[in-house]
C-alpha cells in the first residue's frame, strides 16, 4: 500500500471535476453485455460508470487497467469516497459534476429485471 495523501484536489493528476458520467446511470459494459452488478463506480479522469470487484464483470477495475484512470468514486447515493487503484488506498476528494449518483431508478444492485435470483452466489467478497 502507497503512504500518498488522504485527500485529493480538483487540481490533481487524473481528476477531472467537468467530467459528466458516462452512460444512463447503469455500468456502461454490462448495459452493452445484459450483464448485471453489485454496485456502481464512476471514472473521476473521464466519466466512464463501472461495476464494482463485488460485481461478476468488474468493470471499474477493467477500466482503470485498460486507460490507467487511477481514481474512481462511488457512484452511489450518499457516498462520496474515491479508490485509488495504484495506491489501493481510499481517498476523499472533489465534488465531481452532476450528477454524482447513479438516478434513483436505477437498481444496486441491478437492474432487477436481469438480477438473477441466486446473485448473491455470484458476487466476489
Amino acid at each position: 500500500m502507497s503512504n500518498e495523501a488522504t485527500v485529493l484536489s480538483a487540481d490533481s493528476a487524473g481528476v477531472d471535476v467537468s467530467a459528466t458520467p458516462i452512460g444512463t446511470g447503469g455500468c456502461v459494459e454490462c448495459d452493452a453485455a445484459q450483464g448485471w452488478w453489485v454496485h456502481l463506480r464512476r471514472c473521476a479522469a473521464c466519466g466512464h460508470i463501472g461495476c464494482c470487484d463485488s460485481s461478476p464483470a468488474q468493470h471499474a477495475t477493467a477500466h482503470y487497467r485498460e486507460t490507467g484512470h487511477r481514481y474512481m468514486q462511488s457512484f452511489e447515493p450518499g457516498e462520496s469516497w474515491y479508490w485509488d487503484f495504484t495506491g489501493e488506498v481510499s481517498l476523499d476528494g472533489p465534488e465531481l459534476a452532476a450528477p454524482t449518483s447513479k438516478p434513483d431508478d436505477v437498481a444496486t444492485p441491478g437492474p432487477a429485471d436481469r438480477l438473477p435470483s441466486d446473485w448473491r452466489q455470484h458476487i466476489h467478497q
